[in-house]
């Protein structure tokens, strides 16, 4: 299924305050966590995966992101970079902000906070088809804060039902790893040009639901990933590693 997928997103614009004082020069995406630099996980798993041309999506102090991606460059991975001016917003606005630069082809989604392993893009691809599709976790692990998770439901065909950080009932949680389409965007769009730029994926994903369209999961329980929000997240993270 890989084959037609050829560009990938990484949303990296937002400035991670709830990480305090480490964010106040830096940002979030370059901060080292297990001795690498965050952004440095999704893409070099997009780069394992064939996908060549990654658009990062930048805002605050996107001259950084820039420079220091410029010193680290991975061979044969063309780096092209989208200005989000509204940061301060959700994370769909985002999205909506590549979606010129992504035209009419499907492409993976990655947020530019998480740790993944180098294979992770590669196995999703695998296991997914040309469609809407969201990376899930079963089986959250001990460095998983799940309170602050965004949960999933599943219909009887396997396909969701309900998303959102306040679910009661849910089967498994969001992972930050996406395979998205046109019908995405459209949607997104369309909910911008009512809220404005607070926008959220879950809420974007809330709307195709509603509209009755499908979206799929591919199951990746089991693999090693995290979500860097907090500095709690780094002290579990760390605790994991050791």
């Amino acid at each position: 299924m890989s084959g037609c997928i050829t560009k990938g997103v990484i949303l990296a614009a937002g400035d991670g305050d709830r990480l305090g004082h480490l964010t106040s020069s830096t940002p979030k995406v370059l901060l080292p966590v297990l001795g690498r630099p965050l952004i440095s996980y999704p893409l070099e798993s997009m780069a394992r995966a064939g996908i060549k041309d990654i658009a990062i999506v930048v805002g605050y102090l996107s001259e950084r992101i820039e420079s220091a991606l410029c010193e680290t460059s991975i061979p044969g991975v063309n780096l092209h970079y989208v200005l989000n001016r509204d940061h301060a917003g959700g994370n769909a606005l985002s999205v909506v902000t590549a979606g010129r630069w992504v035209g009419s082809e499907p492409f993976i989604l990655c947020m530019g906070d998480h740790i993944i392993d180098a294979d992770r893009v590669s196995r999703f691809l695998e296991r997914s088809s040309c469609r809407e599709t969201l990376g899930v976790d079963f089986s959250p692990g001990a460095h998983h804060i799940v309170e602050e998770a965004t949960k999933v439901k599943l219909d009887r065909e396997g396909f969701i039902s309900a998303i959102g950080k306040d679910l009661d009932n849910w089967d498994a949680i969001d992972t930050g790893i996406f395979l998205l389409t046109q019908e995405f965007l459209a949607a997104a769009k369309d909910l911008h040009s009512r809220r404005g730029i607070q926008i959220e994926i879950s809420e974007v994903i809330r709307l195709m639901l509603r509209r009755g369209q499908k979206f799929a999961v591919t199951d990746i329980t089991g693999e090693f990933w995290a979500d860097i929000d907090t500095i709690d997240d780094i002290r579990l993270v760390d605790g994991v590693a050791q």
